[in-house]
């Protein structure tokens, strides 16, 4: 569509994910009228980003050093490790301010389709954490999709032999949400995982 070097940066910016043609389109653009010194530090920091973040030795984590906060920090409750598919989930479930012990990011979900199977993901090293006997629950908190439930499934059924109490997040209706507008799974799980009124 557009001349050489615009359109590699369009179709570089329509690679992202969420990104689609007319957004990487507008994106492109706004990079082309905006002053250089702003353009400069984006790329400045997309480069120290790719040299500089790592991955917790232990969850799996994003981190700036060896080990992530979490990690690092004492306070957290060893005994119980919160099972998530992705570093976005750590941050998602930490601004709950409601889990107080330690996590393990998979790197994904078990999905056959897209060529994904429990030997892709973190498991193995996730067994070798639940090797010493010091976690007594494992919560299972993947995505409630299919994808999620398989890989949260194949979990119970690894993790359950071990004599871990194995839970999974409650799912149901959203705060706010309409009745007639749920889903079939979404109210079917609401009337499974109900509780006595308060």
């Amino acid at each position: 569509m557009y001349e050489g070097i615009v359109q590699d940066l369009i179709d570089e910016l329509g690679r992202l994910p969420g990104i689609g043609p007319k957004s990487a389109q507008r994106i492109g653009f706004h990079l082309l009228q905006a002053d250089p010194a702003d353009v400069r530090r984006l790329a400045d920091v997309l480069i120290e980003v790719k040299a500089k973040v790592k991955f917790c030795r232990v969850c799996f984590n994003v981190s700036s050093d060896v080990e992530c906060r979490v990690c690092r920090d004492p306070r957290r409750d060893g005994s119980v490790i919160c099972v998530v598919e992705e570093y976005k989930d750590v941050v998602a479930i930490e601004r709950t301010r409601e889990f107080r012990g330690r996590y393990h990011v998979l790197g994904g979900a078990i999905s056959p389709i897209d060529g994904v199977g429990p030997e892709q993901l973190r498991i193995r090293e996730l067994m070798t954490r639940l090797a010493d006997g010091a976690v007594t629950e494992v919560i299972l908190a993947t995505d409630p999709n299919l994808e999620g439930e398989a890989t949260a499934t194949y979990l119970t059924r690894l993790l359950k032999p071990l004599g871990l109490r194995v839970t999974r997040l409650a799912s149901g209706l959203p705060v706010g949400g309409d009745l007639e507008y749920a889903d079939e799974v979404t109210l079917g799980r609401a009337f499974a995982g109900r509780r006595a009124a308060e």
